[in-house]
């Protein structure tokens, strides 16, 4: 678990980041849709981290994906500067900083998720785990392309700017394959060091 001094740390830089986001964004109600799980996900964090803390590794890795969320809530993700800078670099044919986005919606998800099946469930690490894992996260990416469908159907033009297709008519079907390689690359990179932090610090 992280210390208190570093939880906290973590907490103001996400209000911190926020709060500058929400200064003159690109489009007030598309800052609302693409921070709306920074805004839900804090409140749930702070409510739960005394009888449910988490693992260190879960704590910053939530944090990362607070700033990738708020980064292109403020200028849209089709409009973020580091996505033209790789545009620009490596000769892409859109912004791509949405992928990014939705690489980290497979690779945050799955540590959390693993945590949770580890400590909550009869699950033990192995191919179960790794399976089931990556189906939550799938699972998660689906129920985001649903909610970006319900948006385009309510609000209409400002769909465009939400959905961040840019011309790309297999933008769903890329966002969700973005959120699967995030879920395996995590279980991948993380699974021993993870099994380690929890082990160590006494949650299985």
């Amino acid at each position: 678990m992280t210390s208190h001094r570093e939880n906290q740390l973590l907490v103001i830089g996400t209000i911190l980041a926020l709060a500058i986001s929400a200064i003159e964004p690109y489009d007030l109600t598309i800052w609302f849709l693409e921070t709306f799980p920074v805004l839900i996900g804090l409140p749930i964090i702070l409510v739960t981290h005394r009888r449910f803390p988490m693992t260190s590794l879960v704590y910053r890795l939530l944090f990362l994906h607070a700033l990738i969320l708020i980064l292109g809530a403020h200028y849209t993700y089709a409009r973020v500067p580091f996505g033209f800078w790789m545009q620009d670099v490596f000769d892409f044919t859109r912004n791509n900083y949405d992928r990014i986005g939705h690489i980290a919606q497979g690779f945050i998800p799955a540590v959390l998720a693993r945590e949770i099946l580890l400590r909550k469930s009869p699950l033990k690490p192995g191919r179960w785990l790794f399976f089931l894992v990556t189906c939550v996260c799938l699972s998660i990416s689906v129920c985001y392309e649903f909610i970006e469908w319900w948006v385009a159907l309510l609000t209409g033009t400002a769909a465009d700017e939400f959905l961040s297709l840019q011309g790309d008519i297999w933008d769903t079907q890329w966002d969700m394959f973005m959120a699967l390689i995030g879920a395996i690359s995590a279980q991948w990179l993380f699974t021993r060091y993870h099994n380690g932090l929890l082990t160590k610090q006494g949650l299985v």
